[in-house]
């Protein structure tokens, strides 16, 4: 059901696409969100919480996580997402990705008002394709409940 729902959302955003493989663009990106939301969803019933954390996909279409370390066991996540954002650019510049996933947790407003934990994903496309989904939830006795999926605009700096 998740997939489901943020297959949708993608697609809601798939004019944010500047170059000809608009289509490319956004199954690329949903392909590789598939295969990096589940690493975030065992930390989470497991231990609660996770560092920020990344994955990529080669232009032949594998996908590889991407990880970061500077000799500090407990970093802030500011500094793990800043690193990552660095590592993403330059080896997209390398042509080594043709797209990016940043995954790490935040805090959102709910449309209620509540504020609440959110899974935000970073999905950065080379084709220009560029969003971060949002998806709240709760974490209730080791059990993960979705809220409801959103998205926005990313940057899109990647792959500039």
């Amino acid at each position: 059901m998740i997939k489901r729902a943020a297959a949708t959302i993608l697609l809601a955003f798939s004019g944010l696409c500047l170059g000809e493989s608009v289509h490319d663009g956004k199954e690329e990106s949903q392909e590789l969100m598939n295969a990096v939301l589940p690493l975030a969803e065992k930390l989470l019933t497991e231990h609660g919480e996770f560092f920020p954390y990344g994955g990529a996909m080669t232009p032949d279409g594998e996908i590889v996580s991407v990880a970061v370390y500077d000799g500090n066991e407990n970093p802030p996540s500011s500094e793990v997402i800043d690193s990552l954002h660095k590592a993403f650019h330059t080896a997209a510049q390398n042509n080594e990705y043709k797209a990016t996933a940043l995954v790490y947790d935040v805090r959102v407003r709910l449309s209620n008002g509540e504020p609440s934990d959110a899974l935000a994903i970073e999905l950065d496309h080379e084709s220009g394709y560029s969003v971060i989904v949002l998806i709240p939830y709760i974490l209730s006795n080791g059990q993960l409940q979705y809220g409801e999926i959103s998205a926005q605009a990313g940057e899109g700096n990647v792959f500039q």
